[in-house]
């Protein structure tokens, strides 16, 4: 992988206000990557490709990663980015929405990467589930949403965002096959590990 690419990527997109995954967020999920040395990925919210790009140093040999991106745009300059950091073997990027596309997925993963429309967490989770390997690890980034979710928020405008992450935090800490922490990094990571 090309780091000098790689840290050109993260400024610009830094620059032009393009959400990435944050240091610290990257920091946790370096550890599980380096602990699990997955074979396969999914990504759900590609945005230019950064998260995918630095996730793909983690894979097994001959590993994959799968991520979904439905804005054209970021497509576009998701794909210039993955060749100019020298990964484009590892990583295949689905254009279209994720709620579209997941559903003809039929592939397992060891990791599912939730990064993407906040109020469709609950339903990414349902795909995550159906397609994640015994033992695999599914994260969600950004899942307390600036504080709104553990706080009283109710504002119309993120309402239902706020109210289906809720949800999603209901479900992972409720389901007795996942084992999961939330961990106030960034804006919130959740980490779920598939029981037996």
């Amino acid at each position: 992988m090309n780091k000098v690419e790689l840290e050109k990527i993260k400024q610009k997109a830094l620059d032009e206000k393009i959400p990435i995954i944050m240091d610290d967020t990257l920091q946790v999920i370096d550890k599980i990557l380096t602990e699990k040395q997955p074979e396969n990925i999914l990504e759900i919210g590609t945005a230019v490709g950064y998260s995918a790009i630095c996730f793909s140093a983690y894979l097994k040999e001959g590993g994959k990663i799968d991520t979904i991106e439905r804005d054209m745009q970021r497509v576009v300059e998701a794909k210039e980015n993955i060749q100019k950091a020298e990964v484009a073997e590892k990583i295949h990027i689905y254009e279209g929405d994720a709620v579209e596309i997941l559903p003809t997925l039929n592939k397992k993963y060891d990791v599912v990467f939730i990064d993407a429309a906040k109020g469709k967490y609950p339903f990414f989770l349902k795909e995550a589930m159906r397609m994640i390997n015994k033992n695999g690890i599914i994260i969600a980034d950004n899942i307390l949403y600036k504080g709104y979710v553990m706080s009283d928020y109710n504002k119309h405008k993120q309402r239902t965002a706020v109210r289906n992450l809720r949800e999603y935090i209901a479900q992972i800490t409720e389901n007795p096959n996942l084992e999961t922490q939330i961990l106030e990094v960034g804006d919130g990571l959740a980490i779920s590990k598939v029981l037996e």
